[in-house]
């Protein structure tokens, strides 16, 4: 991991740094961007036979393999999975249904004017494809984060789109009562997703974590097709200046090891803890090599003149994942995906069986949303209600906005409500 004063002589290279991870969301995503609108629009014109050639191309589809995953596939691989296992996906379900549960937006009504109602209803959404990554690693807790929120809110087709779905994915497929799981993935499943083809329906949202070329994909479609974020490459920050060096060398690799683009990142102004975690991180990722590659390329630690200014460089780069030391750090903290307080809460607890979603904002877009939650998969309906009396208390002062602007049919048709 690189080593740099924020102050000093090493106040010029900081200052350089700091500003291409604030540019880090754009860049990445314009390194693909041709390839990926390419794939989009052949998917979109040519249908199940583009998205069959590019499966197999890049998914391992065979010839003759169906696209969509069998029921008896799914209940095959949960029958075959370690008890010890299908417990831990219980127990995190639960935990993330419970969370979800909880975050549910409720309806209300409110008066502003007697006469007057005010209020919203919460609708789920129609449909949902949930991306699930099938890389590097099998991730069946991605599919339980991204599948479950949408359950909560209730929405009624819910699709899941995973490249070489392993047996811990099809297990947890078949524990979430999953009936649309198609062997696809990258920027084809994307497109399949958004547009529609002859065997897999569009949906109205797409949602999910993915590479480069999925998060391109999102980002092009969305114009069309909603999509929770463009989540791109794991980042972890770490602002400490209390902690202990070994436990935050151990978040630091542990998060690095799921991309060599993740983005680990230490800010502090002590020194001394400063070199402490990186002679750690040199020691516990020498075995690791996707981690070693990741934070030797991307890895950076951050020596800042005060506490201040440390903070503050935490929520100017608005980081996936933090940890801070203390609950008090909560009150500065204000760009963040999710939070991890004190040395008793490694970020790997997020990642799994806490209950908040482990589908973050990354690329900075944390300054400007939260991660995946129920909210993804509702639409909050405002609704007006309006007696006689309530028009004519209210009535005049919208006339009056509606001359103003000009818009005389608008100031007529309350006029011609209030004659009645």
């Amino acid at each position: 991991m690189k080593l740099v004063r924020t102050f000093g002589r090493g106040a010029k290279a900081a200052t350089a740094l700091i500003r291409t991870l604030e540019q880090r969301g754009a860049l990445n995503t314009a390194r693909v961007e041709a390839v990926v609108r390419e794939i989009l629009s052949e998917v979109r014109q040519g249908g199940d036979a583009a998205l069959r050639r590019y499966a197999g191309e890049y998914d391992s589809l065979g010839a003759g393999q169906e696209l969509l995953v069998s029921q008896e596939e799914m209940k095959a691989a949960w029958e075959t999975t370690d008890p010890k296992l299908q417990e831990a996906m219980r127990v995190a379900q639960a935990n993330i249904r419970g969370f979800a549960e909880a975050q549910k937006p409720q309806e209300w009504m409110m008066s502003p004017a007697e006469g007057v109602k005010t209020g919203q209803i919460v609708r789920p959404l129609g449909s949902v494809g949930c991306y699930v990554p099938g890389g590097r690693y099998p991730l069946p807790s991605t599919l339980l984060m991204t599948v479950t929120p949408a359950q909560v809110a209730g929405v009624e087709r819910i699709v899941v789109c995973s490249p070489k779905p392993v047996k811990e994915t099809m297990a947890a497929a078949w524990l979430a009562g999953v009936t649309e799981f198609y062997r696809v993935g990258g920027a084809q499943a994307i497109a399949a997703m958004a547009y529609g083809t002859e065997s897999l329906g569009r949906v109205d949202k797409i949602v999910g974590p993915g590479n480069l070329f999925v998060t391109a994909a999102k980002l092009l479609v969305s114009a069309e097709c909603g999509i929770d974020m463009p989540a791109g490459p794991t980042e972890i920050g770490v602002t400490s200046e209390t902690g202990d060096a070994a436990g935050i060398a151990a978040d630091l690799v542990a998060q690095a090891e799921h991309d060599p683009e993740a983005l680990a990142v230490l800010i502090t102004s002590r020194e001394a803890l400063a070199e402490a975690v990186a002679a750690e991180v040199k020691e516990q990722s020498k075995t690791n090599t996707l981690a070693k590659k990741s934070l030797s390329a991307q890895g950076c630690i951050f020596v800042t003149e005060t506490v201040a200014e440390a903070q503050a460089l935490t929520n100017r780069l608005a980081l996936e994942h933090l940890t801070v030391d203390s609950a008090a750090d909560l009150k500065w903290v204000k760009n963040a995906g999710s939070v991890f307080v004190g040395a008793y809460s490694p970020q790997s607890m997020g990642d799994y069986v806490s209950g908040p979603n482990h589908v973050l904002p990354t690329g900075r877009n944390g300054r400007m949303r939260a991660g995946l939650s129920v909210m993804d998969f509702v639409k909050v309906i405002t609704v007006q209600q309006y007696t006689r009396k309530g028009l004519k208390e209210l009535g005049p002062y919208a006339v009056a906005l509606a001359e103003a602007e000009g818009l005389t049919g608008h100031a007529e048709s309350v006029r011609q409500r209030m004659k009645r």
